[in-house]
């Protein structure tokens, strides 16, 4: 089979087309003919050497494609079926624990970025019903952050204010899921044409930062003093200190992203004066994945994707994500 292997020390030239073998699934497992894969920053950061891993790794956390063979003991799947991953195998329910973040694909384990991938059933749920392959890869990280900060964590309700960032996969999934849940959302962008694509999405209130870089006291003028009930929080450092301006009294910010930078000043005298909480997000659970999958075919929510890429082009995939010149998810189709 056709595969990705990334040489040390990363890089997006060390991205190499290999031929590897496929396995055949023993007890536990099933084999997987991968149609496709979704770009995450967790994706970048390993392939360019940000998080280190072996030599000669598989990489890419999410994946979707056709149950091929199914190993000794394997109840709940079957030959045939439409699959998709699971980016921490070991977290079947429950509130998150250190021991179970362990063995993510792509990462600390081969991941998706190959024709076919045998590995345990608990690495896999079902796919959304009429989804396609490309559509279900694009689930299993940003959707399943998005929806475990909104309904799991934030728990939101109908007329909650939720203001989403920018328009990347996670941010555009929380909007589209807050819509569904009867809430008003504001969105954050750097372009006019991209914050008129948000609105076509349904974001009821929009804001450039470029133009108002305090953006924090423009949602404070937009709730007339109220501010945002949930924030999701992808920027990190650059964009926290505007969270907690924006958000409302005992408001609740999902901190789940740094793409500004990993660490920086929080005001602090602001975030316990309105009784605010900041919640760290790590995509969900096995049982929450299940949870949002009959919310997706409930709905009817469609993942967007701006580009699709042949698998043996990974690294311009990559460098359309470095450039920012993507609105919602990349994918690799295979």
């Amino acid at each position: 089979m056709k595969a990705i292997q990334l040489q040390q020390p990363g890089g997006l030239d060390n991205l190499l087309v290999a031929d590897v073998e496929p396995r055949d699934p023993g007890p536990g497992e099933i084999r997987v003919r991968n149609h496709a894969s979704s770009l995450n920053f967790h994706d970048y950061a390993v392939v360019i050497g940000m998080i280190p891993t072996e030599d000669k790794r598989i990489p890419m956390s999410d994946g979707a494609g056709v149950v091929e063979a199914v190993g000794e003991g394997v109840t709940g799947f079957a030959e045939g079926d439409h699959v998709m991953s699971v980016f921490f195998p070991h977290w079947e329910s429950g509130d998150p624990q250190r021991e179970w973040m362990s063995e993510v694909p792509g990462d600390m384990a081969d991941g998706f970025a190959a024709e076919s991938v045998t590995m345990p059933a608990r690495c896999f749920t079902r796919i959304p019903a009429g989804y396609s392959f490309e559509q279900a890869a694009t689930l299993p990280c940003a959707a399943l952050t998005a929806w475990r900060a909104l309904m799991v964590e934030a728990q939101i309700k109908p007329g909650d204010t939720v203001l989403v960032q920018g328009s990347g996969g996670v941010s555009l999934f929380a909007l589209q899921f807050a819509k569904a849940a009867g809430c008003r959302v504001i969105a954050t962008s750097s372009t006019d044409e991209k914050l008129a694509r948000l609105e076509s999405l349904g974001a009821d209130l929009l804001i450039n930062y470029k133009t108002h870089e305090d953006w924090g006291n423009k949602v404070l003028e937009l709730t007339g003093g109220e501010g945002a009930d949930v924030i999701v929080e992808v920027g990190g450092a650059g964009t926290l200190a505007q969270s907690v301006r924006a958000a409302a009294f005992s408001g609740h910010i999902s901190m789940i992203g740094v793409l500004t930078g990993i660490s920086g000043e929080v005001p602090t005298a602001e975030l316990f004066s309105k009784n605010a909480v900041i919640n760290g997000i790590t995509v969900g659970s096995r049982s929450e994945q299940l949870d949002m999958v009959r919310a997706l075919e409930t709905n009817g929510i469609e993942p967007v994707i701006s580009h699709s890429f042949a698998l043996e082009d990974i690294a311009d995939a990559f460098r359309l994500q470095e450039s920012h010149g993507h609105f919602g998810k990349i994918c690799l189709k295979f």
